[in-house]
């Protein structure tokens, strides 16, 4: 039986992803429904030496504002939260939640709306310049909830399972299996920074990506807990072909279900879903959203079960990601946009290929790298 244990989650969360450091500045976001987590990322904080601020979110605050705000109040960024990111050392966000459905009832264009904000645009200029001075460090981890268990179709005690075997919490030393997945992939990552083209086939797929000249990152439990996936940012404008997401598009607790876009020079030309078309097109309409800042193949087979919860979905062996919005800097993407929203690809059957360069790399959910 695996249980998913406080203290190794802490220890992996602080001293593994983040790794603090005596006197840094460590802001902890997290619900209270994760009251239980967030005491211990605090205990581990201090005993790491660090300095831990907690900022707790209150069930039914989000839309409160959401639904009856005005513009202005829409699009403001608080000061504090701003300070953080010009000036801590990290961040980590607990990923739990009263109920994930709690924005159904609000109109896409507010929530369109709330993410156009300038002032929410500098703040992801000043985060992504910090983050790759390697002066701001961030990580993600997950609390088993009533609502994530419910949303992913389990009792809370088998969620918790799932959980804490994603996270590999089974091992007396959780953090020495995450180092040797970052040893496993190392060859992976460095045969495709050697590639120029990759070119996608499946269901309703032909997609040709320009890769050329950008990094790919060995995704290995720093800032995502769990972790497993291999990604880089693509070339912004030379992207062609068509995809259809076969698993549904999870957008602020919205599903929009079977996506399909068409790209020409690196712009979604095209999109259809058959759930939620008001919501896609909303979400394109996002500074930035109209073109890809990811393309990534998830290596965690441990995770085996779509939960909606991309946190773990986007892992999934067998499966591939795209993000439209934002790239990653480190990478030498350079897409801007206030929203990085991954949309996720089946690639078990055995007509679902990438190739890099024309060579097979791999088919049917599995690498045919030597």
């Amino acid at each position: 039986m695996y249980e998913y244990n406080l203290d190794k989650v802490a220890k992996l969360a602080i001293n593994y992803a983040i790794g603090v450091k005596s006197g840094d500045k460590v802001l902890i976001q997290a619900p209270i429904v994760a009251q239980e987590l967030i005491r211990a990322l605090v205990y581990e904080t201090i005993q790491a030496g660090g300095h831990p601020e907690v900022r707790a979110i209150v069930p039914g605050l989000q839309e409160m504002t959401l639904m009856y705000g005005s513009d202005e109040q829409l699009q403001f960024v608080s000061p504090m939260f701003k300070t953080a990111v010009e000036t801590y050392d990290a961040l980590i966000n607990v990923f739990a939640d009263y109920n994930t459905h709690k924005l159904e009832q609000i109109p896409a264009e507010r929530l369109q709306k709330a993410q156009m904000s300038k002032d929410l645009q500098e703040m992801m200029k000043i985060f992504e310049k910090r983050e790759s001075a390697g002066e701001l460090k961030w990580t993600i981890v997950p609390y088993p909830c009533d609502a994530m268990a419910q949303e992913a179709g389990m009792d809370l005690f088998s969620y918790e399972k799932f959980v804490a075997e994603a996270l590999k919490l089974s091992v007396d030393n959780p953090a020495e299996e995450w180092r040797k997945i970052e040893q496993e992939q190392a060859s992976i990552v460095e045969q495709l920074n050697k590639v120029k083209t990759i070119h996608v086939v499946g269901e309703d797929t032909d997609l040709t990506v320009d890769v050329s000249g950008r990094t790919w990152v060995n995704s290995c439990g720093h800032k995502n807990l769990p972790d497993g996936e291999i990604f880089t940012s693509p070339v912004e404008d030379n992207i062609n072909g068509k995809i259809r997401f076969t698993y549904p598009g999870i957008f602020q607790g919205k599903e929009i279900e079977n996506i399909y876009l068409e790209i020409e020079n690196g712009k979604v030309v095209k999109a259809t879903a058959d759930k939620g078309q008001e919501l896609l097109d909303s979400v394109l309409q996002i500074p930035g959203a109209d073109h890809f800042g990811e393309f990534a193949i998830g290596t965690n087979y441990g995770i085996t079960k779509f939960t909606k919860n991309m946190l773990f979905d986007e892992k999934i062996g067998g499966t591939l990601h795209m993000a439209l919005g934002r790239g990653f800097p480190e990478t030498g993407g350079k897409n801007q946009s206030t929203i990085h929203w991954d949309i996720l690809k089946d690639m078990h059957s055995e007509e679902s290929i990438i190739y890099a360069d024309d060579k097979i790399i791999y088919q049917a959910g599995k690498w045919k790298i030597e």
